[in-house]
Order: structure tokens, then C-alpha cells, then sequence
């Protein structure tokens, strides 16, 4: 039996609305700012919450290698890798150039610097 459930997944970065912006446009959702914290935007889907910290020294991390982590990553399932793909590129993300699978899952960089993939969701 869980302790608990998962209310969020929160991300640093030095812009949260605009990161939180980055992957509604993905995702879908509605975007929820505390009134009280600026530096604090959730994307709440139907599917579960996204939180973005606002940090005023955040290092982008460099994965893979390097002395800034991962520090966190988000899977994204999308039906079509080559339709998906150009999509996220348009929004600002990166691809990194490490690619340990491209036929299943495809690593990009968001606009902080954090690693995501999107998934095939025909793979799972």
C-alpha cells in the first residue's frame, strides 16, 4: 500500500512562466500562477501537474556528460516521433545530440537546459 500519491513534478529553471508556456504548448493544460509566488507556475493537465521553480542561479544542466546533472527529465508519449519531432523543435526546444534510441525516444533539451524525450507510444 502507498504512503501517498503524486501531487507534482517540479522543475527548476530560470524563467518558470515561460517554461511552463514551453510545455503547454506540448502537453496541453492550464497554466496556474500563485498570486502570492511568482516564482512558482504549475501546467495542470488532465493527466497530472507540472510545477516550474523560478531559481536565479540555475545552471543548465549539460547531460549527458559534465559537472551540471540531468537533474530531472519528462517523458512525453506521442503517436508519431517524425510528426512530433519538428513540433518541438519550432517551440525552442533542442535536439541533443545523444540519441541512445531514436527509434523509440528522442532527447531534446527544453529552453532551461533540462533533457525531455518524447516516446513512442507504438514501442510500449
Amino acid at each position: 500500500m502507498p504512503i501517498g500519491r503524486l501531487d507534482v513534478a517540479a522543475i527548476d529553471c530560470p524563467d518558470a512562466h515561460g517554461l511552463a508556456e514551453f510545455y503547454r504548448s506540448i502537453i496541453g493544460g492550464r497554466i496556474i500562477q500563485n498570486p502570492e509566488n511568482s516564482g512558482w507556475v504549475e501546467l495542470h493537465t488532465g493527466d497530472g501537474k507540472l510545477a516550474f521553480q523560478q531559481i536565479e542561479d540555475h545552471r543548465r544542466p549539460t547531460w549527458p556528460q559534465g559537472d551540471v546533472p540531468q537533474q530531472a527529465h519528462l517523458d512525453i508519449d506521442v503517436d508519431d516521433l517524425a510528426a512530433a519531432e519538428p513540433e518541438v523543435l519550432r517551440l525552442g526546444a533542442v535536439k541533443a545530440e545523444f540519441q541512445p534510441s531514436p527509434d523509440e525516444f528522442r532527447v531534446f533539451i527544453d529552453p532551461a537546459g533540462h533533457p525531455f524525450c518524447i516516446v513512442a507510444l507504438a514501442g510500449k
